[in-house]
């Protein structure tokens, strides 16, 4: 009899009599894929169901737009997608990304399983789409995880699958509990994308009331003319237009250092920056920073390196108490001089039109892009008196603070539902729910 980790017997809890706790190697062949996207001319051309096949899709069907690729014979025959099978990704710059699995329903000869991910191939006293909702449970997810090895890249090798503890009813158990999971979870995803989509709309909405605001001013009647600057349009008549350099006091890179869980010195990072604020729930420190890298109330950091789509996130710093704060390397500090109002700066910055621009402007790097803040500078912004600015900005932020509270609103609520969702399917996978034993 196989010996059963006292951490793993507790996490599965006690389960229904007629169910047992066994490796999954004993009921699922396992392999890790080694077929890459490069085509050889002398291969067989086929599709390759790549990794954000898998992490985006809970079943992989024929409708999805698979890559080209080649594969030799032997490649084909171990790798093709059959009925039943599971695939889960094994590597992933992130730990959590580790063993997300999709089932297949249905055999598409021509669709490999490719590199980055592993096939789970049930045998007879396993059903995949059981095995799926396993995969997505937290006893056996979990053990994926901690059997990964690696520090900025992780990989989930075939000995970790091979021997983790699966919890087995009967076959028939197994697909009940499948098709209830498959039932339910339908609806509570369905729940969550109304939610997400009314998500959408508000941060639609928020984007408007500010590209109106900060290009057109409050005052609907006021006398327009043409700014010359296609992102900007009509301005009003008594505002400037301005390269952001003029109105600059300066602009700083931030500190390069290892960070620390507790420290004298918070260091802000690009997960600090959340919808123009700076968030100062997830903070590294360090003990000591120059004086000169220490942020005052006021400040604009914006995010200078990073994937494209993330480029130029800014947020204004309003503060911390007594609590000294600087900022990362591949962040930039712009402190504005008297003519331009901070807030209103912040605000400007936000708006999709200028950011299109910004992104434009950086350089490719390795993997990223690097929008270095002299090329940034060269942007031409609205400049209003500063008054009006400071007017602008106030408005904002008091019809912003609406819209906010109603998106955080929704966002614990998808948050609560994806949780009952996990309780659900670990719930379901243990025996734990009334009538599916």
């Amino acid at each position: 009899m196989t010996a059963i980790p006292e951490k793993i017997q507790k996490s599965y809890g006690l389960l229904p009599e007629g169910w047992r706790l066994e490796k999954l190697k004993f009921f699922a062949d396992v392999r890790n894929s080694n077929v890459d996207k490069t085509i050889v001319e002398d291969e067989e051309p086929v599709r390759l169901c790549n990794y954000t096949d898998v992490y985006y899709n809970d079943k992989i069907t024929s409708d999805i737009n698979f890559m080209n690729g080649s594969a030799t014979e032997a490649e084909i025959e171990k790798f093709q997608l059959k009925r039943d099978q599971v695939i889960i990704t094994k590597d992933s710059e992130g730990w959590d990304d580790i063993g997300i699995p999709a089932l297949v329903p249905e055999d598409m000869p021509d669709v490999l399983c490719g590199y980055h991910l592993s096939v789970l191939e049930p045998r007879a006293q396993l059903d995949g789409g059981y095995l799926a909702w396993l995969c997505r449970s937290e006893p056996l997810n979990d053990q994926f995880k901690l059997g990964a090895n690696g520090v900025t890249r992780y990989g989930l090798g075939q000995y970790p699958m091979k021997n983790s503890f699966v919890a087995l009813p009967p076959l028939e158990t197994q697909r009940r509990i499948a098709q209830f999971l498959d039932e339910k979870t339908a609806r509570i995803d369905g729940l969550i994308e109304k939610k997400r989509a009314l998500l959408e709309r508000l941060a639609e909405k928020r984007q408007a009331l500010i590209t109106r605001a900060v290009t057109k001013g409050l005052k609907p009647d006021a006398p327009m003319k043409p700014s010359g600057i296609d992102w900007l349009g009509d301005i009003p008549e008594h505002w400037e237009v301005l390269p952001l350099k003029r109105v600059l006091r300066s602009s700083t890179y931030g500190l390069s250092a290892s960070l620390e869980p507790a420290g004298k010195v918070a260091v802000l990072r690009m997960g600090n920056l959340v919808d123009g604020e700076v968030d100062l729930s997830d903070i590294k420190y360090l003990d000591e920073v120059d004086e000169s890298l220490l942020l005052w109330p006021g400040d604009v950091i914006f995010n200078r390196t990073n994937s494209l789509d993330l480029v130029g996130k800014s947020s204004i710093f309003r503060g911390a108490d007594d609590l000294p704060v600087s900022f990362a390397s591949y962040l930039v500090r712009f402190r504005f001089g008297k003519k331009y109002f901070p807030e209103y700066a912040n605000f400007v910055m936000g708006v999709d039109d200028l950011l299109k621009i910004a992104r434009a402007l950086a350089l490719p790097s390795i993997g990223q892009a690097n929008l270095n803040p002299s090329r940034y500078a060269q942007i031409d912004f609205p400049v209003p008196p500063v008054s009006e600015q400071e007017e602008i900005a106030n408005y904002l932020i008091e019809h912003i603070e609406g819209i906010n509270h109603i998106s955080k609103t929704i966002i614990r609520s998808i948050e609560q539902l994806v949780r009952y969702r996990s309780a659900l399917i670990t719930s379901a996978v243990t025996g734990q729910i009334e009538g599916l034993q």
